[in-house]
């Protein structure tokens, strides 16, 4: 089993990518994120992989990755769509530096989920300066 990352770009919060990905299953189903680049490696993929979004700064949150198929762009360019699993499933935060496109995660690399009852929100993440959260994160306390 294979993992992609990727950024979450112009998402600040879970929130916010739930918020898009609600929107965009509406307009434009089935709820998918398109890319140029095709995985090469799309069968181990399908073999039960994940994306996992970096969001802020952190891997937030993980989707299952249901089917790769090719597909076009509004402007008819080919591109590949990666069909996502609607549940965002919190994953422990990991601080992850800027990188373009996304990225094959081994399994064995993949940051695991949060325990049951820290699934939700921690109360103040948003305001702590991202410092801070980085070092409480690698600290293994957020």
């Amino acid at each position: 089993m294979l993992h992609l990352i990727k950024l979450a770009v112009g998402c600040a919060s879970v929130d916010d990518l739930a918020a898009w990905q609600a929107r965009r299953a509406r307009t434009h189903p089935p709820l998918r994120h398109r890319t140029r680049a095709t995985p090469k490696r799309a069968e181990e993929v399908l073999a039960g992989g994940s994306m996992y979004w970096v969001i802020a700064g952190f891997v937030q949150v993980r989707q299952r990755i249901v089917n790769i198929v090719p597909d076009t762009l509004e402007d008819g360019s080919p591109c590949c769509a990666l069909h996502l699993d609607p549940a965002l499933v919190p994953v422990q935060l990991r601080p992850t530096k800027p990188f373009q496109g996304w990225r094959y995660l081994p399994a064995a690399d993949a940051p695991p989920d949060r325990p049951q009852g820290m699934a939700e929100p921690q109360e103040g993440f948003e305001a702590m300066p991202a410092a801070m959260r980085r070092e409480l994160a690698e600290l293994g306390l957020l």
